[in-house]
């Protein structure tokens, strides 16, 4: 769902939190940023996920002195607050310093990807391509990724800075390094409305 122009009204202070952050990295996981909560319960921002709350947020940043493609894939893990062995969630990994487990893939298939536009993304600053239904299909084996994708076919998603895009957060997705001269920075932010198993907390923003 393309939603344009919803962060527009937010979008310095959005970019003003992200200004911050590491330049060099591809992804910046995102955690104990002040202000970034409240930003993302506003009205205009909120309404798509009513009834959910953000559990992770990361910024990507695409520039010429730190670029990078990246492979049709779905996203698994989540981020929690500590590890606890329970059925059907593992593996763990570490990433950024922030533990991470991939859980039983119902859990992903219910949540949203909301991701905000910092920058204008045409069709040479590496926009999000998806694969269109792939949601709908379950946890998909990577050797079975080309597949699905010649399928479903691929959509591109453009923007311009303050747009938003909003996805099922299984959806099989890539993008190409940017071939801009700028900066490609994009919010995502993941959100659910489940409570994970005793044990286990969601680590949230």
């Amino acid at each position: 769902m393309h939603l344009a122009g919803a962060a527009a009204p937010f979008l310095d202070a959005l970019s003003a939190l992200a200004v911050n952050q590491p330049a060099d990295r591809a992804g910046i996981r995102l955690h104990g940023v002040p202000g970034l909560a409240e930003l993302l319960g506003t009205a205009t921002l909120g309404a798509p996920v009513r009834g959910m709350r953000p559990v992770r947020a990361i910024l990507f940043d695409k520039s010429p002195g730190a670029n990078w493609a990246l492979g049709w894939h779905q996203d698994r893990t989540i981020a929690v607050r500590a590890r606890a062995d329970i059925p059907g969630f593992g593996p763990w990994s570490v990433k950024q310093g922030l533990l991470h487990v991939e859980p039983p893939f119902a859990l992903i298939e219910a949540m949203r990807t909301m991701r905000i536009h910092l920058d204008p993304v045409p069709r040479d600053n590496a926009p999000l391509l998806i694969a269109p239904g792939s949601h709908r299909l379950g946890r998909i084996p990577e050797s079975e990724l080309a597949a699905v994708v010649e399928r479903c076919g691929t959509a591109c998603c453009l923007a311009d800075a303050g747009d938003v895009w909003l996805y099922a957060t299984p959806i099989v997705h890539a993008s190409a390094a940017s071939g801009g001269a700028g900066h490609r920075r994009v919010l995502q932010v993941d959100f659910s409305a489940q409570a994970l198993p005793p044990g286990l907390e969601w680590l949230g923003l």
